[in-house]
C-alpha cells in the first residue's frame, strides 16, 4: 500500500463503478424478463443480446486504442495532440456506424442465425429486440469513445457519473415498459437505448465543454498521418476482436443447440450474468492498465517531485503491481461469486433453469483466478502497442476453445461449455506470460537492451 498502490486504487476505484453499473442494469434487464416466466424470452434476449455484443466488438478497438494515444499525449503535456486523438476516434466511429446500423437492422434474422438454429423458437422474441437495438450502435460507440477519452486524461470520475444516471433512468424504464405498457421484450431493448441516447449527449456535452473535442475537427476528415496510428492498431486488435467474436458466438450456438426448450440458453444466460457480476472488476483494472503503463512509459520531469519520473523501468514496476493486484482480486471476487449464486439463482422463478446453471455458475467463479491475470495482462499488452502479439494469442485460444466445444458438450451439456471457456483463458494465460517475461517491451532483457542502447 505504498503510493503506487495507493494511485491504482484512487484510479481503478471509478472505473470499477463505471464497469459495474453496466453489468448491473443488465442482471436488471434479465430479472424483469425472467419475470415473464417464459424461458424462451430470456433465450431470445440473450441471443439477440450476442449479436449486438459481436457486431460491437468488431469496433471494440476503437475506445481501446483511442485510451493508449490519449494517454501517450496527455503524459506529454500536448494538449492538441489529445484533442486530436479523440476527434479522430470520433469521426472513424460515426462512419461505422452508419454501416453497422442499417445492416444490424435490415439482417437481423440473418446475424440471427449464427446463434439461433433456423426455425428455432426464441427467434420471434430475439428478432423484435434486435431491430430496436440497432439503434443504439451510434450511441454506444460515443459513449465508449468519451469513456477512454476521459480515461485517456486520468478522469476516471467523470464517466462513472455518466453511467449511472442513464442506466437508472434505465432500470426505471424496464418494468414501466415490460409490464405497464406490456411491451414485453420490446420495452427492455427500448429501456436500453434510451440509456444508450441519454449516455452518448452527455458525453459530447462534457467533452466539448472540457476542450478535448473540436467540431470543426470532429466533421473533417483527419489526415492519413495523424490517423495512421489509430488504424495500425485497430488492425492489428480487429484480428483479436474477430477471434473474440468467433468464440463467443460458437458458445452461444452450441449453447442454443443443447435443447430446444430454452433452459440451457436460459441457465447459460445466468452463467454469464455471474462471469460478468466478477468480471467487472478485472475488466476495470484491465483498462486502468491500458493507461497507466504508457503514461509511466513516458519520461518527463515532473515539476512537484522536481525529479525525472518515468520510463521503461518505472512502467515494469507498475504493471508487476497490476498483476499482483489482478491476482488478489481475481481470488478474492471468484470466491464472493460463489457465496453469491444463491442470490444470482433467485433470479428466476424456473427450478430447472437454476439446476442447469448450477455447475456452470461455479466454473465460472472458479475461472475468475485466472480471469485476474489474463484481463490485466492483456491489458498491459494493449499499454505497450503490443497489439498484434495480443491478437495472435486470442486466435491461438480461440482455436484452442473452437476444439473445446466440439469435444466437451456433446458429452456432457451446458458444462462443457464452461470448460471450453477454461481452455480459452488458459491459453491467453500463457501469451500473457510469453509477453511478460520473454519478448514485451517490458520484460527484463527488453528492458536491459533499451538502456544499453542509450
Amino acid at each position: 500500500m505504498d503510493k503506487l498502490d495507493r494511485e491504482l486504487i484512487k484510479i481503478s476505484l471509478p472505473v470499477i463503478g463505471n464497469f459495474a453499473i453496466g453489468p448491473l442494469i443488465g442482471a436488471v434487464d434479465l430479472f424483469w424478463v425472467n419475470r415473464m416466466g417464459d424461458a424462451l424470452a430470456v433465450a431470445g434476449q440473450s441471443a439477440a443480446n450476442q449479436v449486438f455484443s459481436s457486431a460491437f466488438w468488431f469496433v471494440s478497438f476503437l475506445p481501446s486504442v483511442t485510451a493508449t494515444l490519449v494517454a501517450k499525449q496527455h503524459a506529454k503535456g500536448d494538449k492538441e495532440a489529445t484533442q486530436d486523438a479523440i476527434c479522430q476516434a470520433l469521426f472513424v466511429g460515426f462512419f461505422i456506424a452508419m454501416i453497422g446500423t442499417p445492416a444490424m437492422f435490415f439482417f437481423s434474422e440473418g446475424l440471427l442465425s449464427s446463434v439461433l438454429q433456423k426455425g428455432a423458437p426464441a427467434m420471434k422474441y430475439a428478432k423484435p429486440y434486435l431491430l430496436i437495438r440497432a439503434f443504439a450502435f451510434l450511441p454506444s460507440l460515443i459513449s465508449l469513445v468519451g469513456f477512454s477519452a476521459f480515461r485517456g486524461i486520468l478522469d476516471t470520475k467523470t464517466p462513472v457519473k455518466i453511467s449511472a444516471f442513464a442506466n437508472i433512468f434505465n432500470a426505471v424504464l424496464d418494468p414501466l415498459l415490460i409490464f405497464s405498457l406490456a411491451m414485453g421484450v420490446p420495452g427492455a431493448a427500448l429501456a436500453t437505448l434510451a440509456a444508450e441516447v441519454i449516455s452518448a449527449v452527455v458525453y459530447l456535452v462534457l467533452l466539448r465543454k472540457r476542450q478535448l473535442i473540436s467540431w470543426v475537427k470532429l466533421f473533417r476528415p483527419p489526415t492519413w498521418a495523424s490517423l495512421k496510428p489509430l488504424l495500425q492498431g485497430g488492425l492489428a486488435l480487429q484480428l483479436r476482436n474477430l477471434s473474440l467474436n468467433l468464440t463467443f458466438l460458437a458458445v452461444a450456438r452450441v449453447t442454443q443447440s443443447i435443447d430446444q426448450s430454452g433452459v440451457a440458453a436460459a441457465a447459460h444466460a445466468m452463467a454469464i450474468q455471474t462471469f460478468q457480476i466478477g468480471g467487472i472488476v478485472l475488466l476495470a483494472v484491465s483498462t486502468v492498465a491500458q493507461i497507466m503503463v504508457p503514461n509511466a512509459m513516458v519520461e518527463r520531469y515532473d515539476e512537484t517531485s522536481k525529479q525525472t519520473v518515468g520510463g521503461l523501468r518505472s512502467a515494469k514496476a507498475t504493471s508487476n503491481r497490476l498483476m499482483s493486484w489482478g491476482f488478489v482480486l481475481g481470488c478474492a471476487l471468484g470466491s464472493l461469486q460463489i457465496l453469491l449464486l444463491p442470490v444470482i439463482f433467485k433470479t428466476t422463478p424456473l427450478q430447472e433453469v437454476r439446476d442447469a446453471a448450477k455447475l456452470p455458475a461455479i466454473i465460472a467463479s472458479i475461472l475468475q483466478i485466472i480471469n485476474g491475470l489474463v484481463f490485466i495482462g492483456e491489458g498491459i499488452m494493449v499499454g505497450t502497442g503490443s497489439f498484434l502479439q495480443l491478437s495472435v494469442s486470442t486466435v491461438v485460444a480461440t482455436a484452442g476453445c473452437l476444439w473445446a466445444l466440439w469435444f466437451f458438450p456433446p458429452r456432457i451439456g451446458l458444462t462443457g461449455v464452461w470448460l471450453g471457456f477454461g481452455v480459452f483463458n488458459m491459453l491467453r494465460l500463457v501469451g500473457v506470460y510469453i509477453h511478460q517475461r520473454i519478448n514485451g517491451p517490458l520484460s527484463w532483457r527488453k528492458i536491459e537492451q533499451a538502456y544499453a542502447s542509450n
